[in-house]
């Protein structure tokens, strides 16, 4: 893929200096990604695409613009490129995404929208797609691929087969198929998968990957099968192993999960790095707010060891060749205009952000303007749930029994969502459950249409103590999931979401704590950056108070509990799950 001038032939006469340019940038150090170098540049610009770049002689004024940047001997570096994202994390709509990370130098973002795809099918992508339009960045899109993640083992508002996939791909940002999480349909050969697949190559999208510890045979199919990235990856072990089968790996640094640093020990030793890119994945927008999206991932790298210029690469050159787009990502003739002017490489700290030759954000403040346009979706109510009582919430035991056997969802770190599935004997009372003290009760209530499904189980090490923590934001069908020790506290927090439309909530003796309203697809608050970040705060107090103290972002606890794509046990809809065979395992032991 390629981005065109809108005139090819008076770009040409602007690179010959025959046409004037738009915008000149000078007085910079241009560092290069393409060859490593840094070195003093002026750059001209020409209808959002670089015309031409002097370094001969920099300081010559024979050929003057529209409009002069003088960078004061700071560093011009490509404007960032996030190459996998998801904007339904930060809660935030796509327009008020942009304008909160354009400050921080993000002027790409590669999206998956699998969230609001999975509440509203491809209505959902095609509102992410026209929601992100006609903005000073780009927001491409990748057509979600998975939707349910796992067909089968849950339900999600919609269903995503070949033909959504057809219908989807001529869309005018739509560049690839978004990351392939159902690993083993694939390395079997599914045909589901394998359709999905080819639909996608037919039309030129590339690939993107989804393969948390798969290794050896496997691995191979996998990248047989044609996606050929991870942002999954988490330990120095797997890094190399995919590193070397030619996988293209995306570093992640998210608001819960940081690989980067495992990642590059595993790849440090080798020769080049032109397959390793960096992501964010999830970011909060009180993240973002204050501490930075991709800028900050570029950081997180070079503090972990990688060289400035090979981190800037990885967030740039490295992102976009591997989501296909051969010219963005450098500052160099025939490329889009996108670019930073940065104090030093090591803060990433942008005093001007250039989207497409014009000036968008300048020391940490947006300066383009974004109109608030409003869509239908943003005021259906997609919570639709039948009437709740307590017994939705209650464990029902067998008369005549006084201990049970029972599968337990385990925990085995608060900062990790990856579990086992354990054994364990407990008493009954009164016909009810006695949790020993790490338990609680965990509910997955299907909120979509005509499916009215409530699976029940157990959970050990979630971190709370007590009270009700209950969430519509839950990988990926998102149905409204619910951490409780009792019933009355697990139906107050129901019922709120229900009636704002979803969200999250904490409830403790039977009255609500707080709750965190997102009204569009239970997913995204309609509020700005600012106001969603006061109102997140508000509600991990909330949650700390119900006793999960020790997580440093204790509102993403929940979110994972319900993927069947992340190992080993997951709730959904249908019960309990084992994600590396595919099975529902029954609450009680026979």
């Amino acid at each position: 893929m390629k981005i065109y001038p809108k005139n090819k032939r008076n770009l040409l006469k602007a690179a010959l200096g025959e046409l004037q340019s738009d915008l000149l940038i000078k007085n910079v150090r241009l560092v290069n990604v393409i060859t490593g170098e840094v070195y003093p540049a002026s750059v001209y610009v020409y209808d959002g695409m670089i015309a031409h770049v002097e370094w001969h002689n920099p300081e010559d004024n024979t050929f003057t613009a529209e409009e002069v940047i003088d960078g004061e001997g700071k560093f011009l570096i490509p404007g960032l490129v996030d190459s996998h994202v998801h904007i339904e994390s930060s809660m935030m709509t796509p327009r008020n995404f942009a304008k909160a990370v354009i400050p921080h130098g993000t002027t790409t973002v590669i999206t998956d929208p699998h969230e609001i795809g999975n509440v509203y099918g491809v209505e959902g992508v095609r509102y992410m797609h026209d929601a992100g339009s006609n903005l000073p960045m780009c927001q491409y899109i990748d057509i979600p691929s998975c939707v349910p993640s796992v067909p089968g083992l849950e339900n999600a508002g919609a269903d995503f087969g070949a033909s959504e996939i057809e219908e989807l791909a001529g869309l005018e940002r739509v560049i690839g198929l978004a990351e392939v999480m159902s690993y083993i349909d694939v390395i079997h050969g599914e045909d589901r998968m394998m359709d999905i697949l080819d639909v996608a190559e037919k039309h030129g999208l590339y690939l993107q990957g989804h393969a948390p510890f798969l290794t050896g045979r496997e691995l191979s199919a996998y990248l047989c099968a044609g996606p050929n990235t991870c942002h999954e990856t988490r330990d120095a072990g797997e890094a190399i192993e995919k590193y070397r089968s030619g996988m293209r790996l995306d570093a992640r640094d998210s608001s819960i999960t940081k690989n980067v640093k495992e990642v590059w020990n595993g790849v440090k030793d080798c020769k080049f790095f032109d397959n390793l890119s960096l992501c964010t994945d999830d970011r909060e927008a009180d993240d973002i707010l204050n501490n930075g999206q991709l800028n900050e991932v570029v950081r997180s790298a070079i503090k972990a060891g990688m060289e400035p210029i090979a981190a800037i690469k990885s967030a740039t050159w490295n992102s976009a060749r591997e989501a296909g787009i051969t010219n963005l990502g450098a500052i160099a003739p025939g490329y889009a205009a996108d670019m930073l002017i940065v104090d030093d490489l090591r803060s990433i700290h942008p005093s001007c952000v250039i989207y497409r030759g014009k000036l968008v954000a300048r020391d940490g403040k947006l300066t383009a303007a974004i109109e608030d346009k409003k869509y239908p979706l943003e005021k259906r109510n997609s919570v639709t749930i039948k009437e709740l009582s307590e017994d939705d919430f209650t464990i029902k035991v067998q008369p005549g029994q006084d201990k049970v056997k029972v599968n337990v969802m385990r925990y085995y770190d608060l900062n990790l969502s990856t579990t086992q599935i354990e054994s364990r004997e407990l008493p009954v009372v009164d016909g009810k459950l006695k949790l020993d003290e790490d338990l609680k009760f965990v509910a997955v209530v299907n909120r979509y249409e005509g499916n009215d499904n409530i699976a029940l189980g157990l959970v050990s090490g979630f971190g709370t103590k007590k009270g009700a923590l209950a969430s519509t934001v839950s990988h990926d069908s998102h149905n409204l999931t619910i951490v409780y020790d009792k019933p009355e506290d697990a139906l107050a927090a129901a019922n709120a979401l229900k009636a704002c439309g979803g969200g999250m909530c904490a409830a403790l003796d039977g009255k609500i704590l707080h709750t965190l309203e997102l009204p569009l697809g239970g997913l995204i608050s309609l509020k700005p950056a600012e106001e969603l970040a006061i109102d997140s705060a508000q509600m991990k107090d909330a949650i700390r108070q119900l006793g999960l103290t020790e997580m440093e972002n204790p509102l993403l606890r929940i979110v994972t509990l319900a993927l069947p794509v992340i190992p080993e046990a997951k709730m959904s809809d249908l019960g309990l799950v084992k994600v590396s065979t595919k099975e529902l395992v029954p609450l009680f032991v026979q």
